[in-house]
């Protein structure tokens, strides 16, 4: 599946984060440890810096090939340095069905809003969903819409649901959101597993959405991620693993000073400087790292050179 990288702390440049690292989110697309599948649809990244001229929006490239095959990324990502970035790279199935195209490369970044966003997930059947969900969507995002996929289409649906960009604003809107996913799913009989392992980006802010529907739409799947991860790839099993599973997150500080694996210097939490939030956990050793699990969102903010978390139980 999709491979999801969010970063916030102080200026950092963007190749200790996409490029250097051993386990860099490039080269997760060519050799990913957890998942089965190369990400050969496409890739892209959103960063904000205060050495950019217009700082106040994010930088935004996206391209249709695999990262490992963009002849642009030694010539563009060595010059550009971020404190707030959020990176793709994108999955599909094998075979023409799949339009490669800039439009369906994520992060996804409209106009009239602060938030640009990027998940590793899937919507079944949204096509025909849209028949009850259009109806929450608004006109402005809609005229925005360029691509054909499931994440651009949730992305408006769900900033047509907020109602500001408070903590709490966000919460309620994904709540929303779910419910009149699995509303419409069992109003139109079109139930099925829905993975929303969402990363929500604007400046000095990361909203860590882990949160999906059952093999049967409901609200509270249930399992044991590891022991379902055992069974044969393309099984329901599996499939549920896959939604099961949790996010990562790490906190420190100095992590500018190593440019060759994702490492922070350890600290205590409320000391540290930078975070990322991420679809697995970026180093060999995986101590401070933490989970975020099924069912939660975290929301992190850096204010004034320090990174704050708090975790919240999602209630579908």
């Amino acid at each position: 599946m999709c491979r999801v990288l969010a970063f916030i702390g102080p200026e950092t440049p963007l190749e200790n984060l996409l490029l250097t690292p051993t386990n860099s989110l490039v080269n997760q697309a060519l050799d990913p440890e957890r998942h089965p599948e190369l990400q050969l649809a496409g890739w892209g990244f959103g960063a904000w810096s205060e050495h950019m001229l217009k700082a106040e929006d994010p930088f935004l490239y996206r391209r249709p090939m695999a990262a490992f095959y963009d002849d642009n990324l030694e010539h563009i990502v060595p010059s550009l340095q971020a404190s707030t970035m959020l990176a793709h790279v994108r999955a599909a199935a094998y075979n023409a069905e799949v339009v490669m195209a800039d439009e369906n490369c994520h992060p996804f970044s409209y106009a009239g809003t602060p938030w640009i966003v990027a998940q590793n997930g899937y919507l079944p059947n949204w096509q025909i969903l849209q028949r009850e969900l259009l109806q929450h969507c608004k006109d402005d995002y809609l005229k925005q819409m360029k691509g054909t996929t499931d994440t651009e289409f949730l992305y408006i649906l769900l900033l047509s649901l907020l109602e500001g960009d408070s903590d709490e604003d966000v919460q309620r809107a994904v709540e929303r959101m779910v419910r009149l996913i699995a509303d419409a799913m069992e109003k139109l009989d079109l139930p099925g597993l829905t993975k929303l392992k969402m990363a929500l980006v604007s400046a000095n802010r990361i909203v860590g959405i882990n949160v999906g529907l059952g093999l049967d739409g409901e609200t509270d799947p249930s399992g044991d991620w590891e022991e379902l991860r055992k069974s044969e790839p393309g099984s329901d099993d599996f499939s549920l693993s896959m939604l099961l599973e949790p996010m990562y997150l790490l906190m420190g500080r100095n992590f500018d000073k190593d440019t060759t694996t994702y490492s922070f210097e350890t600290c205590e939490e409320d000391e540290a400087t930078g975070v990322i939030f991420a679809s697995e956990a970026l180093t060999d050793d995986t101590d401070g790292w933490s989970s975020l699990e099924f069912g939660q969102i975290v929301f992190l903010r850096n204010e004034d050179g320090r990174v704050t978390k708090t975790v919240n139980t999602l209630s579908v």
